[in-house]
């Protein structure tokens, strides 16, 4: 049979790869086709687009581009008319993959969603849209399924996929960590993880730097992207005293005693490997203004969102300067107290999130609504 599987970041890669691993072990002869990254290639699915190619956010930096991304779904389209799988797979990435799937009902194919959209925390009209374009959800957060199905929508919790790539990923040995990356065995580690985008990490990173003269004790690494280049990183560092590893992030988090953390999946990855951590974000300032006017959820992190409550510090905006980067970085590496709550809440995390197996629930689902469609 045939998927078509639609990632627009490095996370929805990642995720979508091991997806289709798993779509492969109970269909033999499956095909793949779609957008994504270096592991949905390696995987074995035909690419029409490199993440790297359409990876915008942000109200302000989407309107900008809008002429690209327009054109990338236009392109997108084409090629499932062309193709014509027998399931489409949608990855997160909500403003082209949304677009994507009322389209596709539109033309009679069957729309599994993979990786909810955060519709829970702003734009809540497109649960509606979810609803009428969207055969299933296929969600990963426990308060997610609650919510869908307030709204009469058709929705699987399948567990969390990052406690598959947990599983997998083992402890890493810190002697070999740390002579690999030519980091120091006496001072402790202290990550900073600037995001998955070249315009997060720019606007995140030097802002980042800035709070490092205040822990001579401690040696910074940066957790790095060789999809952006290091370049990239090295003009942003400037004379920094931070050390720059790429494709080594759970290396990094596992051999780490705290870390500052742009919001988003890596916030959740950070918990789930028990590193205290500050979250932080900034956007452009009209996206901001934006996005403040429509969100309607207390927190950013998914740390909070599925507590519900405070359990890491989040830095949001005007409030994300080095002050105050350091005073939270301060607090979780030296209040003792501080540090086990965090740890306490962690492990409450860990058991609200369930078990690994997100990955072979998901794509139980993809193969037989593929099924399903074959026997139409």
């Amino acid at each position: 049979m045939k998927y078509y599987i639609i990632a627009g970041e490095a996370s929805g890669d990642l995720h979508a790869s091991n997806l289709v691993a798993e779509i492969k072990k109970k269909d033999k002869k499956a095909e793949f086709r779609g957008c994504g990254g270096d592991l949905m290639k390696a995987q074995g699915v035909d690419l029409l687009k490199h993440y790297r190619m359409m990876a915008y956010m942000g109200f302000v930096e989407v309107a900008v581009n809008l002429r690209k991304v327009l054109r990338n779904i236009a392109q997108c389209k084409k090629d499932i008319l062309e193709y014509q799988p027998d399931v489409l797979v949608l990855v997160d990435y909500p403003g082209f993959n949304l677009r994507i799937a009322d389209f596709a009902h539109e033309k009679g194919f069957k729309v599994l969603y993979y990786i909810s959209p955060q519709v829970w925390a702003w734009k809540r009209r497109r649960v509606l849209k979810i609803k009428k374009t969207v055969d299933k959800m296929l969600v990963i957060f426990p308060f997610e399924e609650e919510f869908y199905k307030n709204y009469g929508v058709d929705v699987t919790y399948v567990g969390n996929p990052l406690l598959d790539e947990l599983a997998k990923f083992g402890t890493a040995n810190r002697s070999i960590f740390l002579r690999r990356n030519s980091l120091g065995e006496k001072r402790e580690i202290i990550a900073l993880l600037p995001g998955s985008r070249k315009q997060e990490v720019k606007r995140m990173l030097p802002e980042m730097l800035k709070v490092i003269p205040d822990f001579p004790e401690y040696q910074f690494v940066i957790a790095g992207l060789s999809s952006i280049g290091k370049d990239f990183y090295k003009n942003l560092m400037g004379n920094a005293d931070a050390f720059l590893i790429e494709d080594q992030t759970y290396e990094l988090l596992q051999n780490s005693s705290a870390a500052v953390v742009t919001s988003g999946t890596a916030t959740l990855e950070a918990a789930l490997f028990t590193v205290p951590e500050v979250v932080c974000y900034k956007a452009n300032y009209l996206s901001y203004l934006i996005a403040k006017w429509l969100i309607k959820v207390k927190y950013i992190s998914l740390v909070n969102l599925v507590m519900d409550k405070e359990v890491v510090k989040e830095l949001i905006q005007n409030e994300m300067n080095k002050v105050n980067i350091a005073k939270a970085l301060a607090s979780v590496l030296r209040n003792g107290k501080r540090q086990r709550q965090i740890l306490e809440d962690y492990d409450e995390l860990c058991e609200r999130l369930g078990n690994a197996g997100a990955s072979e629930k998901a794509a139980e689902a993809v193969y037989k609504a593929a099924m399903r469609k074959n026997q139409v």
